[in-house]
């Protein structure tokens, strides 16, 4: 049941080649490029990853996958993202017999639960499995707010350590930290944010843009953390514009067109999303040419 909830946790893409099937191939290039970076730790079937159009034969192929290759060498977290607690148990049972080591839940799908049922909701995840659990808190996308009386109640069960903090409020993190010490761990979960949490103290980074410049994200978190805040705003200030990217409905898309740019990805989607075109493909790859043309050198982070 222990976990180490710090550091960058990638929430990777799912590849796919043209015709529609899992591209292990590439899976594996981008996982190469995650594990150079220096990343702690990866996050499959996330919104990210498309999870709503993977089977879940899909979801075990890709995590028995990924356990095998990494070897041991970072922890594979699997997203839990069910409409019914059943389902939800069911996902974390299989979770565990595939090799994942961690889960993130997320609260109710296609059903806004009120606070009860949502904490409920959790609760039973959390007895159902020995897996260590990081409880996804987006109310901005999915209208559901875990709040600290919430948390109150969550954490008396072992299994729920961590929180993906995705609120937009800045002062969350100190506001979780005043509030659960340490017993709370506290990832942020926006790109745009993810320099501000760390410095007021967030343990992590549920990251997206890592997808596609996997050593910049871990730059800036090494940096921050051993306090060369200098260094690191220089990174996060050129980085910005391709964190944004991060924001909007079509951050696959987005994300996904950075990964082809940078040679470790491609850009097939599941429909009914569908790859960019006209103006908005050019408007989006501008950003991602620009953004490479002055992509800085970075330190020795991983001496850090």
């Amino acid at each position: 049941m222990s976990f180490n909830w710090q550091g960058v946790f990638p929430a990777l893409t799912t590849k796919f080649t043209e015709d529609d099937v899992l591209d292990l191939s590439m899976f594996q290039k981008n996982l190469d490029a995650q594990l150079e970076a220096g990343v702690d730790g990866i996050i499959l079937g996330g919104s990210l990853g498309e999870a709503s159009t993977l089977t879940n034969q899909e979801k075990e192929q890709l995590v028995k996958y990924a356990v095998e290759y990494l070897d041991g060498r970072v922890p594979v977290v699997l997203n839990i993202a069910e409409g019914t607690t059943k389902e939800a148990i069911r996902r974390a049972e299989e979770a565990a017999a595939w090799g994942a080591k961690a889960l993130m839940a997320l609260p109710p799908m296609r059903y806004k639960a009120d606070d009860r049922e949502t904490t409920e909701f959790f609760k039973a995840i959390g007895k159902a499995t020995d897996l260590p659990i990081m409880i996804y808190n987006n109310p901005v996308d999915y209208k559901i707010e875990v709040t600290p009386a919430m948390f109150d109640e969550l954490l008396k069960l072992d299994t729920i350590q961590a929180v993906k903090e995705s609120t937009r409020d800045i002062s969350n993190v100190t506001r979780l930290r005043n509030h659960f010490g340490d017993r709370l761990k506290i990832l942020c979960g926006v790109d745009t944010l993810a320099m501000e949490e760390l410095v007021m103290g967030a343990d992590g980074w549920v990251a997206g843009l890592v997808c596609a410049f996997p050593r910049e994200t871990v730059a800036i978190y090494r940096l921050v953390k051993a306090g060369r805040l200098e260094e690191a705003r220089q990174i996060y200030r050129w980085f910005m514009p391709l964190l944004e990217l991060d924001l909007h409905p079509k951050l696959v898309q987005y994300i996904k067109l950075a990964e082809t740019h940078t040679g470790i990805g491609t850009e097939h989607v599941r429909a009914p999303r569908l790859t960019l075109i006209g103006e908005e493909r050019s408007r989006i790859e501008k950003i991602i040419t620009d953004g490479l043309a002055a992509r800085p050198a970075l330190p020795d982070y991983l001496a850090l």
